[in-house]
């Protein structure tokens, strides 16, 4: 009898067909090879998750598809156990007495790329602290730029993909769900949100532990919260966390997320504790139907920008642009903001595949912020909503 082994991480097939796809880039351009410094990139071509700091990290790929990664000495075992590459060159330290590009030259030189060739930045970026010589120093040459290769490939998501972030709107619903439920006048969102957290961490635990990694640098768990986003701060869209107390009549933008496997989703709401004035109730039902308006216009070979300019010709019909403060939304994925934009100034086309967060929203002075953020997955003839949390005012009002 054969035991069938659940699995929600990417595949080692997966891993390799992206380096297959961008090794057929490389080769089409000529180039001898590509180095990645991006944390996230190589976290898609590897499936190794680590914790970018002053010391360089990077993934080099050469025109035949041979993979090297280059690492300090703490991340050896690390990544020898989990990036998925033919072979991991360290170096003692930084700084130290030999800098750690010398290492990182050894490995182009081994794997053949030294001219004619790509990168994502061109050498590691000066983060916390690090310096050191850029690739067109060491090399003699500059790199072909190739970020938009990569942002392009990551932007069309495959069905393993999409498949760990509707895992992800699982358990941000579960958060979000417990997140409502404790919010109350009087408590305070720090109360409320670390409560939130961790009951729907130990729950998703509890359910998927054994299958589940959260491999991101941005939660550790299932999570909801306002991050500010309360009363009066609820009109300034990314405010940060500041320990408020909830009031009777405060206006409350959420935010909800859970990584599962490095793949984060969002889910925002607007609630009210309520009852809702009639001017919350006005904006309330603009932000709706703003949302509504987006979410009908993302269609497969439509441009981002379209999608911007029917949201932006509702602004106009009903004279709201005193209030708008920024795009509709963005694609998401290992980042919880990657490119596409729907915006007015990104046309790129709508492909299926790609995920967004459709998330317009109206921002009132002295009365609040309204926005609702669902994340949706292109489908063949429009989108599929993988977040399903209420929309209405009457379940988003908290009584006091």
């Amino acid at each position: 009898m054969s035991v069938r082994t659940i699995s929600l991480k990417i595949s080692d097939a997966e891993h390799i067909e992206r380096c297959e796809k961008l090794t057929h880039k490389i080769q089409q351009a000529g180039l001898s090879g590509v180095v990645l410094f991006d944390g996230d990139y190589i976290k898609y071509y590897t499936g190794f998750a680590f914790i970018p700091t002053e010391r360089p990290m990077a993934l080099v790929l050469n025109n035949k598809g041979q993979r090297g990664m280059f690492v300090p000495r703490l991340e050896r075992e690390h990544a020898q156990a989990n990036a998925l590459v033919d072979a991991v060159a360290d170096y003692p330290e930084y700084p130290s007495k030999e800098h750690p590009t010398v290492a990182l030259n050894r490995l182009l030189h081994e794997l053949g790329v030294t001219q004619n060739y790509g990168a994502d930045s061109d050498g590691y970026p000066w983060i916390f602290g690090y310096r050191g010589p850029s690739l067109s120093e060491m090399t003699g040459s500059a790199p072909h730029p190739v970020r938009a290769w990569v942002e392009d490939q990551m932007a069309i998501k495959s069905a393993a993909e999409i498949n760990l972030l509707r895992e992800s709107c699982v358990w941000a619903n579960l958060a979000h769900v417990l997140l409502q439920r404790y919010t109350r006048p009087g408590l305070t969102e720090t109360d409320v949100s670390d409560r939130a957290r961790l009951e729907a961490t130990r729950a998703m635990a509890d359910a998927i532990g054994p299958i589940w990694r959260g491999q991101s640098s941005y939660y550790g768990g299932a999570m909801a919260g306002y991050r500010g986003q309360i009363g009066r701060n609820a009109a300034i869209p990314h405010a940060l966390a500041n320990n408020i107390t909830f009031q009777v009549g405060d206006v409350l933008v959420t935010g909800a997320s859970a990584p599962v496997w490095g793949y984060v989703s969002e889910l925002e709401r607007t609630m009210v504790i309520g009852p809702a004035s009639d001017d919350q109730k006005v904006m309330f039902d603009h932000m709706v139907a703003l949302q509504d308006t987006a979410l009908e216009a993302i269609k497969p070979g439509v441009p981002c920008s379209a999608v911007d300019e029917a949201v932006r010709a509702y602004y106009d019909k009903h004279d709201l642009w005193p209030y708008w403060k920024h795009h509709v939304g963005h694609c998401i994925g290992l980042r919880y903001h990657e490119g596409p934009f729907l915006d007015i100034g990104d046309h790129t086309v709508i492909q299926p595949g790609m995920v967004f967060t459709v998330e317009p929203g109206l921002y009132k002075a002295g009365l609040g912020g309204f926005r609702h953020s669902d994340t949706v997955v292109v489908t063949d003839d429009g989108v599929e909503s993988l977040t399903y949390y209420p929309r209405d005012l009457e379940s988003l009002t908290i009584l006091a």
